[in-house]
């Protein structure tokens, strides 16, 4: 019996060691998962400008821009070279800039290793031309998409769309801003000034090892690579010197899984005056912005004479439960971008009450329905496969999508090709950042929104647009499907897979 009591003893030693060792550990994991930079860095890198992109005009009036994915180094910190892609450069890509019904082209070389692609995200054109998994350009091809812009002014960006491979393409930086103008917001007292009082601000997360990038996953981190640290169009720790007493800050979050709540520390009111899409119909005041994974926003702060201000992003309570804010990064803060206004600003005009109608379907005359269920082990329970269409859409038709997550954890949804109206949100009228038009949407646990989509073509039943979750993780496992546009009783049509694009292709 003594031996018996022995036996217990131990027995019980050893759980209790092993219980304080799990204990310790998940103590550990928690404690040293959440990330803040408030306070913690100074800001003494004056904020990199993407430059405009070089282009031409042809004879029958086509923009033409070139680009080209490359490999290189970048300098991020001094002394330190980083293995990093880039359009046209080392890292990141050059701003494209066109006007509603200009037609453009863009003559696209892969200087890469290996096959990728280019997306217009936000873009609505032909789905030959729409850069997704299907239009792969191989190592040293060429691929020149061309297309004329039918869509108000608005920021969009472009960035690779290999399938499997997204998330480690965009994060080796391959991403750029594609700006849209047209004469409604040409004529608006608006900031435009690109680079002065109109500033781009490509917010993206990293970590380094030494100086390469380091993109692996830490444990727990189910919504995909969250860096430690942020930068702004490639610059660390950056702050701009403005002039002006009306500052537009063109907001993109090109991280990869990483979700934002920009604001600013004194609680400031900026206005919102455009989302993914375009401007809103009126400016709308507030103290925090919400961007996913490829969202973008408008915003004008004000700024008083000889002051500094951070643009910051706040920890967030919309992950779900404690355990998916603290490992899915709801509990992170960063300092992102320090604004430094000058003694004597110049005066700008007041914002206009109205920015104009909206183009986006009110769903009113929708001929029908579609739901879409979000988990990672696929949309709708199946998960991407490129030679199978999962929806098929009539041109000129307009449709409701409602889009629910329930796998605690959060997600978000894009649609390649349209801008949508958000109609409701658990089934509430939508509030005021979610009014305008929107091509991708945040969906934390147990959401569920109902989208209004206008297809207006062209048709092409043998091509497929997307729609996936961006948090690029996740679409890379397979949360994604596709869709066709066609014309009426027409059936979509075979899918091969993909096509590579050689040096002789050229878009049609």
């Amino acid at each position: 019996m003594s031996r018996f009591k022995r036996v217990l003893i131990v027995l019980g030693s050893v759980v209790a060691v092993a219980a304080l060792a799990v204990g310790g550990l998940f103590t550990w994991l928690w404690t040293g998962a959440d990330v803040s930079t408030v306070g913690k860095a100074s800001f003494q890198n004056e904020l990199a400008i993407p430059p405009l992109a070089e282009s031409r005009v042809e004879k029958d009036g086509t923009r033409v821009f070139d680009l080209r994915m490359q490999a290189g180094e970048t300098e991020f910190k001094d002394g330190r070279k980083t293995p990093t892609w880039g359009f046209n450069g080392s890292y990141l890509g050059p701003t494209l800039r066109a006007e509603r019904d200009e037609k453009v082209r863009v003559r696209i070389r892969n200087g890469l290793g290996e096959a990728s692609t280019v997306h217009w995200h936000g873009m609505h054109l032909p789905a030959r031309m729409d850069g997704g998994p299907h239009q792969m350009i191989e190592p040293g091809a060429q691929w020149s998409p061309h297309w004329t812009v039918d869509q108000p002014a608005a920021t969009l960006w472009y960035h690779p769309h290999p399938h499997g491979e997204t998330e480690r393409h965009v994060g080796q930086g391959l991403a750029g801003m594609f700006i849209l103008d047209d004469e409604r917001s040409a004529g608006l007292a608006l900031p435009k000034r690109y680079g002065v009082d109109d500033l781009p601000v490509i917010v993206q997360d990293v970590r380094f090892d030494g100086a390469k990038f380091d993109h692996g996953r830490k444990i727990m981190q189910n919504v995909g690579f969250l860096g430690d640290r942020t930068m702004v169009n490639g610059t660390l720790n950056p702050y701009r010197e403005v002039t002006d007493e009306l500052i537009r800050l063109r907001l993109l979050n090109a991280s990869t899984a990483r979700t934002y709540a920009f604001g600013f520390p004194d609680g400031r009111a900026f206005s919102l005056i455009g989302t993914d899409g375009g401007l809103l119909e009126r400016p709308a005041s507030m103290e925090r912005i919400q961007l996913s994974p490829g969202e973008r926003a408008e915003i004008v702060v004000r700024m008083r004479p000889g002051e500094r201000t951070m643009l910051r992003s706040f920890p967030q309570d919309n992950y779900g439960d404690a355990w998916q804010r603290r490992f899915g990064g709801g509990d992170d803060s960063f300092d992102v971008l320090e604004l430094r206004a000058a003694e004597r600003l110049r005066p700008s005009a007041g914002l206009p009450s109205r920015l104009g109608e909206l183009e986006i379907p009110d769903g009113k005359d929708a001929t029908r329905g579609r739901h879409f269920d979000l988990k990672r082990s696929g949309i709708n329970g199946r998960p991407m496969a490129m030679n199978r269409v999962d929806e098929t859409a009539t041109r000129g038709t307009t449709e409701t999508w409602t889009v629910r997550n329930s796998n605690g954890m959060p997600h978000n949804f894009h649609v390649h090709d349209v801008q949508f109206r958000v109609l409701e949100v658990n089934g509430a009228p939508p509030p005021p950042e979610l009014r305008g038009p929107k091509d991708t949407v945040f969906l934390p646990n147990g959401a569920t929104m109902k989208l209004a989509l206008r297809f207006d073509g062209p048709a092409d039943p043998d091509t497929p647009y997307m729609y996936h979750c961006h948090l690029l993780y996740h679409e890379d496992e397979g949360m994604m499907g596709q869709f066709v546009v066609v014309e009426k009783e027409q059936r979509a049509g075979p899918l091969s897979g993909s096509s590579a694009h050689g040096d002789h292709e050229t878009g049609h």
